[in-house]
């Protein structure tokens, strides 16, 4: 299995040289060459494995054995999950009026990246281990991105790990779960912008190919093919738990409701249907819209600005994992692919071309909530079930109010709502805050302020030139 950039213009590389990169060194993004196709026997076969055997059957097939044994694999696996706090690591909770949530968020941070992330730090820590080799990742985060990446690479000896927040746009526990993390190979930058702000100093680092190569430079954001790879899993369980029954001539479809902010989540989804599973996808978004308007007008062009919402981690302009989709909607035409995001990044806008929408709509269906609407469907959810929804997953429990549905339906939540008690404070709600969060405010915090006016992106080459050194000189 080999991966290639979608736009075409860097040589195949093997899992571990995509796990290693960030930005493809021709500004795409790394995909498999082949999605594999899987056939009724196996679905029938897989159906009854829980969430852990099926992340392993997956990644097995993306991972060779003669770069990771399966044996490892499975350890690795294991060990990613084992701070999980439920047994099944993720849970289903059948609600009222055909609700189905998929709690993807009983990891350390109580967000769904702890999943693909504790895997891709085992991953990492796998092969920095046998090269004796160290490296500097780089994270942008609007909410839980920072926090699950730090939690899984804490403490280790070949990583250091530098994660800038947008201040104040984050909410307090999701701040307070990276800035509490007193490590020496963690580094926490607070910076004064939003996320998409935060996003320019990283892809100026990344562009620069010398300094990226000097200083091991990688990205753990959902650029990271191994973070879309884990992905795929929440797709498989949330079908087997949510299907009928397998043996009826035609297999059951199911469709799954992703919130959707960068587009990692919703790409995993985009492979796990073109691998054969019988899914229909809709993405749901805040009032930072884009993905809802290219879906529904093939119109991929920036808004005016960035709207703070009460989904605060989907408040994102430029879901840059749309390239992906495109590329596998395209047939994997990597030419047309680098002319479109060419033309994208020369003028914030973009309207795809006939086929290739009509391809994107066929593929997902869309929807946008705003704040209004989050809220109503955060009330809704309480008071028929007694469940608190975080804004996130409100979104997609708005659509599943508001569009009747035929066949089975399911709805992924990639957050507690204990992290987002103003979210529920405005909904006339009461959180329920679980011992280590209310520790958090508490506990010594420690951060570096990047303010308006200064060259963020000299900042960071100055701190990533300085911890290189002295590993160098430790090791």
């Amino acid at each position: 299995m080999e991966y290639v950039s979608t736009r075409g213009g860097t040589r195949a590389v093997d899992f571990e040289g995509a796990l290693f990169s960030g930005y493809a060194p021709d500004g795409g993004l790394f995909m498999p060459q082949h999605i594999p196709s899987l056939d009724r026997d196996t679905l029938q076969r897989w159906s009854s494995l829980s969430y852990p055997e099926l992340v392993k059957e997956l990644c097995s097939l993306f991972v060779p054995a003669t770069l990771v044994p399966r044996n490892t694999l499975n350890e690795l696996v294991d060990r990613a999950f084992s701070r999980f706090r439920h047994k099944n690591v993720v849970h289903l909770s059948r609600l009222k009026d055909g609700l189905n949530v998929l709690e993807l968020w009983h990891g350390v941070t109580y967000a769904f990246k702890d999943l693909s992330l504790s895997c891709t730090g085992q991953f990492l820590q796998y092969f920095l281990e046998k090269k004796q080799k160290h490296v500097n990742i780089l994270v942008g985060t609007s909410g839980d991105t920072g926090s699950s990446a730090i939690e899984s690479v804490r403490g280790q000896k070949n990583m250091d790990i530098f994660v800038l927040l947008p201040k104040g746009l984050c909410t307090q526990t999701q701040e307070l779960q990276m800035t509490t993390v007193i490590e020496d190979n963690v580094h926490v930058f607070a910076a004064h912008g939003n996320s998409d702000e935060i996003d320019e100093p990283i892809k100026e680092l990344f562009a620069d190919v010398d300094f990226a190569g000097k200083y091991n430079l990688m990205s753990l954001n959902s650029v990271n093919w191994s973070r879309i790879m884990v992905q795929i899993a929440h797709y498989f369980y949330a079908y087997f738990q949510c299907a009928p029954s397998l043996n009826t001539s035609l297999l059951p479809m199911v469709e799954i409701v992703v919130p959707t902010g960068g587009g990692g989540n919703i790409t995993a989804g985009c492979i796990a249907q073109k691998m054969g599973l019988p899914i229909r996808l809709v993405t749901v978004v805040n009032s930072n819209d884009i993905i809802h308007r290219t879906v529904q007008n093939g119109d991929f062009s920036l808004a005016e600005s960035v709207k703070a919402t009460l989904a605060s981690a989907m408040d994102i302009q430029e879901p840059y994992n749309v390239e992906r989709i495109l590329w596998l909607l395209s047939g994997s035409d990597s030419h047309l692919i680098k002319t479109l995001m060419e033309q994208f990044n020369i003028s914030k806008r973009l309207k795809l071309p006939e086929d290739l929408h009509r391809k994107l709509s066929g593929t997902l269906g869309s929807c946008s909530a705003s704040d209004q609407d989050i809220v109503g469907a955060m009330r809704r959810c309480w008071e028929e079930n007694q469940y608190l929804l975080c804004p996130h997953s409100a979104v997609a429990a708005h659509y599943h109010y508001s569009q009747p549905h035929s066949i089975p339906r399911c709805c992924l939540a990639p957050a507690s709502a204990a992290k987002f008690q103003d979210a529920l404070l405005r909904a006339g709600l009461v959180p329920q805050i679980p011992p280590e969060i209310t520790a958090l405010t508490a506990m010594e915090t420690r951060s570096t302020s990047l303010e308006r006016g200064q060259d963020w992106a000299q900042v960071l080459r100055g701190q990533i030139e300085a911890v290189t050194q002295h590993w160098e000189a430790q090791a």
